[in-house]
């Protein structure tokens, strides 16, 4: 069955139209929407500031960006990470390490240790995929990384939960037509 609308009567609202949506709220309606999204992203920030504080890690959790770790983790690996300051590093463990000069941090396995009697430690890392260690990484000038350096060590793993994070920043069209089926999604089932 088709319907036929006369001409010039308003054409049915869709689900994407946001502002008439906002526009009909009332005061009190709108209030609870900004309300609702503001607890939301709160309690996303306090479970992050939690696990901040749980583990000792500035970042708790992070995703494997390269090969460099193979067979160990792969690109698009979820790791979580502790950074005890009262457990020594040791070779052969994997940790997540900042250089000064680049943002991103690395993750790759220590493979030589040198600790001193007072307790200051350097140690070096590699990653297992790669053919030479890490001195070319370090900013210039430095042969050894030291604690201060240490983002975390890892602990665990998920393996490949972190690609969407690696399709979304190397597609990032991919993510502004994910944000908007969300989005589109969200408001036809608020409709139903």
């Amino acid at each position: 069955m088709v319907r036929a609308a006369a001409v010039g009567s308003p054409l049915p609202a869709s689900g994407l139209d946001i502002f008439g949506d906002l526009r009909k709220m009332n005061k009190r309606q709108l209030y609870y929407q900004v309300l609702n999204f503001a607890m939301i992203v709160s309690s996303a920030l306090m479970i992050w500031k939690g696990l901040i504080v749980l583990t000792g890690s500035e970042s708790p959790i992070v995703v494997v960006l390269s090969g460099s770790m193979e067979p160990a983790f792969h690109r698009g690996d979820l790791l979580f990470l502790t950074n005890s300051q009262e457990d020594p590093i040791r070779a052969g463990e994997i940790v997540v390490f900042k250089v000064e000069g680049r943002d991103i941090p690395i993750v790759h396995r220590v493979i030589k240790v040198h600790e001193k009697d007072n307790g200051d430690i350097k140690f070096l890392t590699k990653g297992d995929n790669n053919e030479v260690d890490d001195r070319g990484l370090y900013k210039e000038g430095q042969n050894w990384l030291g604690r201060k350096d240490v983002v975390g060590r890892a602990r665990g793993f998920l393996p490949y939960v972190g690609m969407v994070t690696i399709i979304m920043n190397d597609y990032p069209k991919f993510k502004y037509a994910l944000l908007a089926i969300m989005g589109a999604y969200v408001l036809l089932k608020r409709e139903s």
